[in-house]
């Protein structure tokens, strides 16, 4: 039997989508609507993935004050704002379905799907870092 690799991206991607899936299901403040939930999920971590790879490294630069002085907890809040931006980009100009209710179900949202998200990358990949 021949394996083909898989791509990290496409890996990262699927990890993503089933945390955004997962936490969807855990928190009622945020919702899947539509017809194929798990469809709406891989689109809004596309979009989580751009937000990410665009607008988060600016944020931590501006923040980097405010980050240490948290002791890092204020990543938290810019996990949550990535969150929610995606969110709402995913429902208001992409109208896919996945709506948050509001900035802090989104902070705990982001808390849990990167919970979500490190387990299951430890689990597929077999990385430890």
């Amino acid at each position: 039997m021949v394996r083909v690799p898989v791509p990290a991206v496409l890996v990262r991607w699927f990890i993503s989508a089933v945390a955004l899936f997962a936490t969807a299901w855990i928190l009622p403040s945020i919702t899947i609507e539509g017809g194929d939930g798990f469809l709406t999920a891989l689109i809004t971590a596309a979009i989580l993935g751009l937000v990410n790879a665009i607008l988060k490294p600016v944020l931590e630069i501006l923040s980097c004050g405010l980050i240490i002085l948290t002791l890092g907890l204020f990543m938290l809040i810019i996990n949550g704002f990535t969150l929610w931006l995606s969110g709402w980009i995913a429902e208001n100009w992409l109208d896919v379905g996945y709506s948050i209710d509001g900035f802090w179900p989104a902070v705990l949202g982001g808390l849990i799907v990167s919970i979500i998200s490190f387990f299951l990358a430890l689990v597929v990949t077999g990385d430890e870092d």
